[in-house]
């Protein structure tokens, strides 16, 4: 069955007192994240979520979102942003009580640009306008430079996209994520094309980010365990558009595939270059690839390649259909791959507020580490490293320039 890939609506409004705010975190960025204390965050989130004398007692909580909304992972990160503030109005709608009171949720959207500097500055901000949590950050890279300041200033981080492994093996108990890491992804990918592609010698290579390195470890091991062979690798950077050095290798080597950690343009470009210099051989992506970026990019050269995904197809997501018509009524974008998983990031930080009944980061933390949630994804538990439990991912491969799903996993988190 092809994967659908739907036109929705898109209203993103970006109020200009943030970009004053990001101005002024710029201008203060050389201050150390240690002094980000857990008592300064609190009393910013007191003051933050204090009912003003004419409201009807209401408290206002905030919550973050950091992703791409420029450059050319604009489309995926607006379209994350776009569900985080779906689950956020929904909620409001609903109505929220803690501790007896009215609450009103408002998210704070940040453009992290997928640049682990400016992620840091990003995450500053936020600790300093006294959020809860953040959904975010799309890419590991920028994921793990903002960890270590969210965690200094107590606040919560669930990501919908970052896969790396040592993203949750920092010993932070309040880093959470709603897809599988790359030890599932990486293995999974391997026996599938060990087992059903039939390949038995690899060609590997990385984009040299932590997400991209570790993918190919993962699936250079489990591919050797399964008795194939890595007869190459390279390692490149994530900017690059220049494959010419793993192209040579290819023709030299005749490998069955050459898997690519990286993402979708850049894997685009790596696919088309293949096709055309060695077209018997197979192109494997990593996760981050399905979409139509990469088929636009690669056109018919795409055909053939095959990439797994964190989570079920969507029309098969339990809850697609109200979240697809609901996002539809209120923007104007395409629902990307990682969407419903910022949607349900968002959905359970509120869960674990409500079942915590309380404002404060630790009680909420605690509160994930327990819970059992009905996503729109999915079914929602983590582990103590806050991996996901149970994680699910999908094989997909190019079929006519579209993409079409293969066979559908379950697993559990490593």
């Amino acid at each position: 069955m092809k994967l659908r890939l739907c036109r929705v609506q898109f209203a993103f409004v970006l109020p200009a007192l943030l970009s004053s705010s990001l101005l002024l975190c710029l201008l203060f960025s050389q201050s150390s994240h240690a002094s980000l204390t857990k008592t300064s965050a609190r009393t910013i989130a007191q003051a933050s979520t204090s009912a003003s004398p004419e409201d009807d007692g209401s408290r206002t909580v905030l919550i973050g979102y950091a992703g791409p909304l420029s450059g050319t992972s604009a489309a995926v990160g607006k379209s994350m942003a776009n569900a985080a503030q779906l689950a956020v109005d929904e909620a409001n709608k609903r109505g929220l009580q803690i501790q007896g009171r009215p609450v009103q949720l408002k998210l704070l959207i940040q453009d992290d640009r997928t640049n682990p500097r400016t992620a840091e500055l990003i995450a500053r901000y936020l600790v300093r306008s006294g959020v809860v949590g953040v959904i975010g950050h799309w890419n590991s890279a920028a994921s793990l430079a903002a960890a270590p300041i969210y965690n200094a200033g107590g606040v919560i981080q669930i990501s919908p996209a970052s896969m790396s492994n040592l993203f949750t093996q920092q010993g932070n108990r309040a880093a959470f994520r709603t897809i599988g890491n790359n030890d599932s992804a990486g293995s999974y990918t391997a026996d599938y094309a060990v087992k059903t592609l039939q390949a038995r010698r690899f060609l590997v290579v990385d984009d040299g980010t932590p997400f991209g390195r570790g993918f190919v470890e993962q699936f250079s091991r489990s591919a050797k365990e399964l008795g194939a062979q890595i007869v190459g690798s390279h390692s490149v950077s994530d900017k690059t558009s220049d494959f010419n050095a793993v192209l040579i290798d290819a023709l030299k080597l005749r490998p069955d595939a050459v898997m690519f950690g990286g993402l979708e343009l850049q894997a685009s470009t790596l696919a088309r270059s293949l096709k055309r210099r060695s077209p018997g051989i197979r192109f494997i992506g990593s996760s981050g690839t399905v979409g139509l970026p990469f088929l636009r990019a690669a056109g018919a050269d795409g055909n053939g390649s095959v990439v797994l995904e964190p989570g079920l197809p969507m029309y098969k997501m339990p809850g697609w259909k109200n979240f697809e018509k609901n996002y539809m009524q209120k923007f104007d974008s395409n629902i990307e791959l990682f969407a419903p998983f910022a949607y349900d990031a968002t959905q359970v930080l509120i869960a674990a507020m409500r079942q915590a009944n309380s404002m404060e980061p630790k009680k909420i933390a605690e509160a994930l580490h327990e819970i059992h949630f009905s996503g729109m994804t999915g079914p929602i538990s983590f582990n103590q490293q806050g991996d996901l439990n149970n994680p699910t991912f999908t094989i997909y491969e190019v079929e006519n320039q579209s993409w079409v799903v293969k066979k559908v996993i379950s697993g559990s988190a490593n």
